[in-house]
């Protein structure tokens, strides 16, 4: 009888402790308040994983970065506002002596609607139309103007020649043509309405490279661009010269950036753009020509995606120029539209 008391006080001599333990360590995991927090930071049903909402990320910040499948369609709706303002210096030296300064200040206000449709021609080959409609509100000491109407319609390729494989980066082709659909510039009588278009047909054809490191995508691209000519033109420029031809200038524009997912809902992206053009010829009906200088602008782009559903992700950027032939400011959304 002793030896079975003893084997009995020694076994609940081992328990006891382990239990304490056990008990020591739950209360703070079987808190309500905690369980809560970890229920809501699971992972919902129809949530995407780390990868797929960065390939999502990329989607929003360019859909260049981007393929949809075979037969598939998608439609898309982007807003962007730019502000384009400058401040120029007038003076009028004779004889060495100054006869006239002022500062006169320029502003334009465009705002963009864009309606754009993909459709995956095959897996790896995604064509795209674009469809702007503009208003563009500039004042200048001079005058004053308001226009709203069609702009440049795009359209477009994107080809994927390499299959993507997780942890390798991925290699996109596109290839663009902006057709002349919008008031051209070279056209447009300012007394009447503004420029909503460039006036010309543009070229473009680029590459785009992006690699997942989870948590981050990092991108890159590199561009070049070639305009034809706008001919047969009859603009009076400065009152006795008029206008008859316009050869654009060739432009190579590159950028790299990365997007990083915060959480299955939010995301944020940073990026750089340069965009180098060299200068427009301009032919006058006297046989006179001129040459405008190589413009550069350069772009910073932030944003932010809000993901409010598992198919409809918001993406909001904001762009600071960098450079003095860059738009001052432009903000913009993107939303995916599903039928």
């Amino acid at each position: 009888m002793k030896i079975h008391s003893l084997l009995g006080l020694i076994a609940a001599a081992l328990v006891l402790p382990a239990q304490a333990q056990q008990s020591s360590s739950s209360p703070a995991s079987d808190a309500p308040g905690t369980a809560a927090a970890r229920e809501a930071l699971k992972q919902k049903e129809g949530d995407a994983d780390q990868t797929t909402l960065l390939k999502q990320t990329l989607t929003a910040v360019d859909k260049q970065y981007s393929l949809i499948r075979r037969g598939q369609v998608q439609t898309t709706y982007d807003f962007n506002y730019t502000y384009i303002g400058q401040e120029k210096i007038n003076a009028n030296f004779a004889d060495g002596s100054l006869t006239l300064f002022n500062i006169e200040n320029d502003s334009s206000h465009i705002i963009t609607n864009t309606l754009s449709v993909d459709y995956g021609v095959r897996d790896n080959l995604t064509a795209s139309l674009s469809l702007p409609l503009v208003s563009k509100y500039s004042e200048t000491p001079a005058s004053s103007g308001l226009s709203h109407s069609l702009g440049d319609m795009g359209i477009g390729a994107r080809f994927q020649p390499w299959e993507a494989h997780r942890g390798r980066p991925s290699m996109t082709f596109t290839g663009n043509v902006r057709l002349p659909t919008g008031r051209s510039p070279f056209k447009v009588d300012p007394n009447q309405g503004l420029a909503t278009g460039s006036g010309v047909t543009t070229l473009t054809a680029g590459v785009n490279v992006n690699h997942i490191v989870d948590p981050v995508a990092l991108f890159g691209s590199l561009n070049a661009s070639y305009s034809t000519a706008a001919k047969h033109l009859s603009q009076r420029r400065d009152g006795n010269l008029v206008l008859n031809r316009v050869d654009p200038g060739a432009s190579i524009s590159f950028g790299l950036g990365f997007a990083y997912a915060l959480s299955y809902g939010i995301s944020t992206s940073v990026s750089v753009q340069e965009t180098i053009s060299r200068g427009t010829k301009l032919h006058f009906d006297n046989g006179s020509e001129f040459r405008t200088k190589t413009q550069t602008a350069g772009v910073l782009s932030l944003g932010l995606g809000y993901r409010i559903s598992p198919k409809t992700t918001l993406n909001f950027t904001a762009g600071i120029g960098l450079t003095a032939d860059s738009p001052n400011f432009s903000l913009g959304m993107s939303m995916p539209l599903s039928f």
